[in-house]
């Protein structure tokens, strides 16, 4: 239990039983009772603890202005009540929809009473409640309800960045390529104004990866122009060896050797493996040297491409230059 909210409990005891004796008035005495029966109860049941502070207020306002210590005292204590029920939710593990539920109730008690401080932290557990339930529907495939729960969560507090994030992952699942562009870079914008590099770097190469990704199925399905558009986003996230073979092999297809040329080299100076890793590179820096004609460079492009998948297509290559 807080510290703070004890002493205000135990405070309030002490300065009741002192005001009642001076006072000795019979109404103020029956709040007195139920403040004391609240504050019996805080540390072992503080829903019952809650009720009777409530009662107090209630009773406080039917009284009168001799009541108003207590009353003042009793809003005071409210609203960390509240908190703590949302709190203990959260660590024993409950359902996110019923920290959810808490939650919102400790909100409301916190703006009720006026207290900014349990305000933030009902807030805080709040947006934790929606978290949780959302990445149990996203877990689970329900990307429809995993989607508006991240969205109440937004709304609640637009800068929680790890809910952006799991929306962008969840529009990566449903293959909705416009979302998911949108809703990372507003990622990467963030955690970039907050200087947060490592995540950042991680955003980045998820964005990477799937355009980069979805430019290679369509090259291969020969739809050279969305290739390049795909491969182009892909390339606002970073550079990338295989990103680069993948331009080489679009622009090749396309005859624009010079590009072709440019793409392949790049993805050379990028790799750092053995002459295999090195292969595919110099497979399409050799298709672009003989578009260009540069016959004698093409037949040493296509002899260090004569490793694994690239052995066979180089040798037949080299047999059309007539290599030596």
């Amino acid at each position: 239990m807080d510290l703070r909210l004890l002493r205000s409990v135990t405070g309030m005891l002490i300065i009741s039983a002192v005001l009642c004796f001076n006072l000795n008035g019979q109404t103020r005495s029956d709040v007195i009772k139920v403040y004391n029966e609240g504050a019996k109860t805080v540390k072992t049941d503080v829903n019952a603890s809650i009720e009777a502070f409530e009662n107090v207020i209630k009773l406080a306002a039917e009284v009168g202005e001799t009541c108003d210590d207590l009353r003042d005292r009793a809003v005071q204590i409210l609203p960390g009540l509240y908190v703590r029920v949302a709190s203990d939710a959260l660590s024993e593990k409950k359902p996110p929809a019923e920290l959810i539920k808490v939650s919102k109730t400790a909100v409301a008690a916190a703006e009720k009473y006026n207290n900014e401080t349990n305000r933030g932290n009902a807030t805080r557990l709040l947006v934790q409640g929606y978290y949780n339930l959302g990445n149990e529907y996203f877990t689970a495939k329900d990307y429809d309800n995993a989607l508006l729960v991240y969205d109440s969560l937004l709304a609640v507090n637009p800068e929680y960045t790890a809910a952006i994030f799991n929306k962008a992952l969840l529009f990566r699942s449903q293959d909705n390529e416009e979302s998911f562009e949108e809703t990372i870079d507003l990622f990467i914008e963030k955690t970039s104004a907050a200087n947060d590099t490592a995540r950042v770097k991680q955003a980045s190469g998820v964005a990477l990866e799937y355009f980069r990704a979805a430019g290679s199925r369509a090259n291969q399905a020969d739809d050279l122009e969305e290739a390049l558009v795909l491969l182009n986003k892909s390339a606002k996230y970073g550079d990338d060896k295989d990103l680069f073979y993948y331009f080489a092999d679009v622009y090749n297809k396309q005859e624009n050797y010079n590009s072709g040329a440019e793409y392949a080299q790049k993805g050379l100076d990028m790799e750092t493996g053995d002459a295999e890793a090195r292969a595919k590179f110099y497979y399409q820096l050799a298709v672009a040297q003989a578009g260009k004609g540069q016959n004698a460079e093409a037949c040493d492009s296509f002899k260090n491409a004569m490793y694994g998948p690239f052995l066979e297509a180089s040798k037949a290559q080299r047999t059309n230059l007539k290599c030596q």
